[in-house]
């Protein structure tokens, strides 16, 4: 994926959707777990070194799965490496349990499918499309499949 990497400093200075201090393990590291102040910003993840204003790294939260590890923990694998894994620790399990939600509705396709639901509702109880005035009702990806000619 290219980036800009301005861009993405920039955006790791947004206010955060959701931010703690976990510990964090990568999947070169092996057993390290670092303290690192994880920082969740649209679908980003980003990581820093706990007393740094630059971030150390970014996970793009698209097509991702994060799964519960241990009742504290959780892990962040994408679908085209499952067995590479990003591990997280949390300092309880609603602590734990916050961060899986929030990660889990991070991604464009969590919000793309939210909408298409949504969109759907509204139009079965108005008969209207909400997003017809906005000028995008006819946009593939706002359809759901059934709904395609």
């Amino acid at each position: 994926m290219r980036y800009n990497e301005k861009e993405l400093q920039a955006l790791s200075r947004q206010p955060a959707d959701m931010a703690a201090e976990l510990g964090m393990r990568v999947p070169k590291k092996g057993s390290v777990v670092k303290r690192r102040l994880i920082k969740l910003v649209a679908n980003f993840l980003f990581y820093f070194r706990t007393h740094e204003a630059e971030p150390i790294g970014a996970l793009l939260l698209e097509h991702c799965r994060v799964t519960r590890e241990e009742p504290s923990a959780f892990s962040i694998s994408f679908l085209e490496d499952m067995e590479r894994k990003y591990r997280f620790e949390c300092c309880s399990e609603e602590q734990c349990q916050e961060w899986i939600t929030a990660l889990s509705r991070a991604s464009y396709e969590f919000m793309r499918r939210s909408l298409v639901f949504y969109r759907t509702e509204i139009q079965k109880m108005t008969g209207k499309d909400p997003l017809e005035q906005l000028g995008i009702s006819e946009e593939a990806r706002f359809q759901l499949s059934s709904l395609k000619a």
